[in-house]
């Protein structure tokens, strides 16, 4: 599977941003997916998280009641919508795919595969 997140930007405090992130190669609908931040000095860090029919999804404390994660299997892409946006939410975003079944999967060291990333940059 290869992973193209796009979306990212420069925004001030308080406004949304809509990471994309599109798929090819093998069943996009079979893998779970994944949303992971990096901030500069930090490692990576678990965002959100949706099974492979969309019916579950899972988000990091940080982020919960802000962003929502979906998918949209016809077109091989998931989602991260970000409102609300705060300065601590720069990073690096990317997204990541686990080929297990219908569950979700927030440990990064058990994804399978990596999208490149797209910065997010917000503003104060």
């Amino acid at each position: 599977v290869q992973l193209q997140a796009s979306g990212g930007g420069l925004v001030q405090a308080g406004s949304s941003l809509r990471l994309s992130c599109a798929a090819s190669g093998r069943t996009f609908s079979s893998y779970s997916m994944g949303w992971f931040r990096q901030a500069p000095g930090k490692e990576r860090e678990f965002v959100a998280a949706i099974s492979w029919s969309g019916g579950s999804t899972y988000y990091a404390d940080s982020v919960k009641g802000r962003f929502t994660i979906s998918r949209d299997n016809a077109k091989n892409t998931v989602y991260l919508q970000m409102n609300s946006l705060k300065p601590e939410d720069t990073a690096v975003y990317y997204c990541a795919a686990a080929g297990v079944p219908d569950t979700i999967v927030v440990i990064k060291e058990l994804m399978d595969y990596w999208g490149k990333g797209t910065l997010v940059t917000v503003s104060s």
